[in-house]
C-alpha cells in the first residue's frame, strides 16, 4: 500500500514537472510619481523595459518600449513581452542561465527621454 502511494506521488511530482515553462509575458504595474512624489494622474507616458542577465548591470538579453497612460491614480498596467521590442526576444530567453533583473525606465512626458529608472531581480 505504501509502495503504490509512493508511485502515485511521484508520477503527479513528474507530471507537474513536465507541464512547467517558460513565461511568454510578464505582468507589470507601477504607480508613477515625479521628482517630487505627486502622482502623475491621466498622462500618456514611455517606459522601457529591459532584461538584464548576470547583475543588476549585467547585459541586456532584451529590451522594448510601451506608451501607456496613467489612470487617475497614476497607475500603469502593462505585459513585459508585449511592446515595441528593440533588441532581443522575449521567447529565446534561457531563464535557467539566470540571474535575470528587470530594469525599468520612464519618460514623464511620454517619449524615450528617461529620467526615472529602477533595476530588480526577477525571483
Amino acid at each position: 500500500m505504501i509502495n503504490r502511494i509512493f508511485i502515485f506521488i511521484s508520477a503527479v511530482l513528474i507530471t507537474a514537472q513536465l507541464h512547467a515553462q517558460a513565461p511568454s509575458k510578464i505582468s507589470y504595474q507601477a504607480t508613477v510619481r515625479n521628482s517630487s512624489d505627486l502622482i502623475v494622474s491621466n498622462s500618456n507616458i514611455g517606459m522601457q523595459f529591459s532584461i538584464l542577465q548576470g547583475s543588476s548591470t549585467g547585459t541586456p538579453v532584451f529590451v522594448e518600449r510601451h506608451f501607456p497612460t496613467t489612470n487617475i491614480n497614476g497607475l500603469v498596467t502593462l505585459e513585459i513581452g508585449n511592446g515595441l521590442i528593440v533588441s532581443g526576444n522575449f521567447n529565446a530567453i534561457d531563464w535557467s542561465s539566470g540571474p535575470y533583473y528587470i530594469k525599468s525606465e520612464t519618460d514623464l512626458n511620454g517619449g524615450a527621454n528617461y529620467t526615472i529608472s529602477g533595476t530588480t531581480q526577477i525571483l
